[in-house]
C-alpha cells in the first residue's frame, strides 16, 4: 500500500491500525493526495510557481506547529533551490517585497484567524497584482495545507490515545 503525505505527517505505516482504517475510504486517501499534488505542483500554476506554493505551505505548517509537515516542506524547498525571498516567506518573515508581503499576510490571516478574513482582504491581493485565478489558487493552497495539518494532528492524537 502507498503511504501518502498525510500518513507521513501523522507517522503512520502500513502496519498501523489507523493506516488501515484510512483505507476503508480509499477515495478520501486518494482524493487528499491528488488535491495535495494539484495545489503544490499543478499542471497550470496560474503564475504562482510551485516553489512559492511550497514556501507558503511550509510557513502555514509552522504556524500550525506541525513539525512533521515543516520537515516535509523543508525537504521539498531544498530540492527546488529557493531564493532568499522565498526562504524568508517559508520561515515566516514579514519584511518581504510585494506581492509576497501581501500573499504571506493573507496566508497568515486565514491560517491563524480565518473568522477575521473579509472581502477586503481579497481586494488587497488584487491590489498587490494577483488576478482572480491566482487568488483562487492561493485560496485552494491555504485551505488544503490547513486541512492537511488538522487531519495529521488528529491522526497523531488518535495514535497516542
Amino acid at each position: 500500500m502507498v503511504i501518502d503525505a498525510i500518513d507521513k505527517a501523522a507517522g503512520l505505516s502500513p502496519d498501523d491500525e489507523l493506516f488501515r482504517a484510512r483505507r476503508f475510504r480509499p477515495e478520501f486517501v486518494q482524493g487528499a493526495e491528488e488535491c495535495r499534488i494539484s495545489v503544490l505542483h499543478p499542471a497550470h500554476d496560474q503564475g504562482l510557481a510551485p516553489i512559492l506554493r511550497v514556501a507558503l505551505a511550509r510557513r502555514m505548517a509552522a504556524l500550525n506547529a506541525d513539525a512533521a509537515l515543516v520537515e516535509q516542506f523543508d525537504t521539498q524547498l531544498a530540492q527546488l533551490d529557493a531564493t532568499e525571498q522565498l526562504l524568508a516567506v517559508a520561515q515566516g518573515e514579514t519584511a518581504l517585497e510585494e506581492p509576497l508581503a501581501t500573499i504571506a499576510r493573507h496566508a497568515d490571516l486565514v491560517t491563524l484567524t480565518p473568522k477575521k478574513a473579509e472581502a477586503s482582504d481579497i481586494a488587497l491581493l488584487a491590489q498587490a497584482g494577483l488576478n482572480n485565478p491566482q487568488i483562487v489558487a492561493l485560496s485552494e493552497l491555504i485551505a488544503f495545507v490547513n486541512f492537511q495539518t488538522r487531519v495529521a494532528t488528529g491522526l497523531r492524537l488518535m495514535r497516542s490515545a
